[in-house]
This record gives C-alpha cells, structure tokens and sequence, in this order.
C-alpha cells in the first residue's frame, strides 16, 4: 500500500498539493505516450482542443493509469475510500507552440461540490521549468474562489482563459516531476504554467478529478467510474472502461461525455473557447 505519509498530508493541509509521487517507471511512461501518438496519427484532430478531454475512454492505457493502485491509495488518503474518476484531460504543449495555462482555480467552473475531490497530474514527459510545469501558490487553497476574469486569450489552454490577477508569481513554487510521477493538488490552490521553450513536447495525463461518491456535478452531468470502494449516492451515470484501442463505441462514448463537459464548462457564458 502507498498511501501518503503524515509529512506528505501535512504539505497537502499546508501548501494545496503534494509533489512529486513516484508512480511508474520512464519505460513506462514511453510506452503511453507511445499510445497517445499512435490516436493522434490514426485519428487526426481526435486529442486536441475539446477532444484532449476522456482519452481514458479509448485508450487501454490512460485506462490503465486512471485505475492505477499507487494514485488510488494517495487519493484515498486524502478524499476516502470511495473513489469515483470524473474526467481526465491531456495537458499537450507542443514545442516552439504559444500554449501556456492562466493562474486559475479547478473549482472556479468545475461544478464538483462538495469539495471534497482532488486532481492528479501524472507526467507522461518530464515536466519542469524550461517546458512548461505547473507553478502552484502555495497556501491560496485555504481562500475563497477568488474572481476570475475571462480572457478567451490566445495560446491560453483553459476553457474561458480564467485568470486570477496579480498571483505574485515570484511566490510560487515549481512543480517539478519525472516521467512516471506525479502531484496532487487541492480544488481552490490557484496554479499555472508557462510556455514550453523546449524541443520536445511536454505530455502530462490529468485526472480531473478524482472524486468522493458524495461529490455532485452542479452544472450538468458526467458520467463516472468507480475506482474504489462503493458509490451508495448514484449521482453519476456509470460508465464502461475500455477493452481495446479506438473501439468505435467508446469513440462515440468519448464524445458524449466531451459533449456534456462542454455544457459545465461554458454553463452561464455566452461565449465558447475552443478547449
């Protein structure tokens, strides 16, 4: 068992998130991003923009991490036993390529209430300062939702180019990560990322989120599967996992759920970004 130590707890209760995890192994980790350039030569256009959304719906093997026995036990350690996957999103910055993410909160659009969720980044490349890693202010979970102003900026990887102001960017920490580890991070610790200036692409597999079965969507509806424990809430639909790569059913599976997301995510706006 790998549940989180009373050190790694207390980073969590102080700073918002816990970092680095180590989950697999780099040979590992090649091998998944093997599979996800295998989608994006077969099926072009299938894993970008909305469609970066539930690729563990096609794929055997972000299947397999989103299941994964490690992550599962230091989720458990923070939101329980009973463990749903509500979405996953592949974080793609592609050198020489504008994408960088605004300082945001998940919470701020998300819909999941009560909080009691958490998200997992799991680095499919190494992430670090040079391509791009998240940057977390330390603390800014113990806050409220701050405000967020709505950008709709170029190169901005979020759905609205949410942004919190003036996060004093000298006081936020790195978030530095190996192929195969990974962080955790609170739903209100406000964090971002910058412009890879690399040559190579920075891959990271975001379950966004894991959540307890006493955690409802307030915007729409997602469908879930459970990871652990029992779910005796049934606020979710439940939803298959996959058998092979690119089945054509669960094509269409993954593009229902995107669909739905689309709805929480744009819920009161009247304007839609491409993400």
């Amino acid at each position: 068992m790998s549940y989180l130590s009373s050190n790694q707890l207390k980073q969590y209760e102080d700073e918002g998130f816990v970092s680095p995890i180590n989950i697999f192994s780099k040979e590992k980790a090649n091998e998944i991003r093997n599979e996800i350039e295998f989608i994006e030569n077969e099926i072009p256009g299938e894993l970008e923009e909305a469609g970066r959304y539930n690729a563990h719906l096609i794929s055997p093997l972000l299947d397999e991490v989103t299941h994964n026995s490690k992550i599962l036990d230091a989720v458990q350690s923070l939101i329980g036993e009973n463990i749903l996957v509500c979405g996953t999103t592949l974080f793609i910055k592609n050198p020489n390529e504008k994408g960088f993410v605004s300082f945001h909160q998940d919470a701020k659009y998300i819909g999941l209430e009560p909080y009691n969720w958490v998200t997992a980044w799991v680095a499919i490349t190494d992430s670090n300062e040079k391509n791009g890693c998240m940057r977390m202010w330390s603390g800014s979970h113990k806050d409220n939702l701050k405000k967020h102003n709505q950008k709709f900026n170029e190169g901005n990887l979020l759905t609205r180019g949410q942004t919190v102001e003036n996060v004093p960017k000298e006081q936020t920490t790195p978030i530095i990560l190996k192929a195969g580890q990974m962080s955790l991070h609170h739903p209100t610790v406000v964090h971002g990322s910058d412009l890879n200036k690399t040559d190579d692409r920075r891959i990271g597999f975001v379950i966004q989120s894991y959540i307890g079965a006493d955690v409802k969507q307030v915007h729409g509806k997602n469908g879930v599967q459970i990871a652990r424990g029992v779910d005796k809430f049934n606020y979710h639909e439940k939803i298959r996992r996959p058998k092979k790569l690119m089945d054509t059913n669960d094509l269409k599976l993954k593009k229902q759920e995107n669909d739905n997301l689309q709805e929480i995510f744009y819920k009161g706006s009247d304007k839609k970004g491409k993400f």
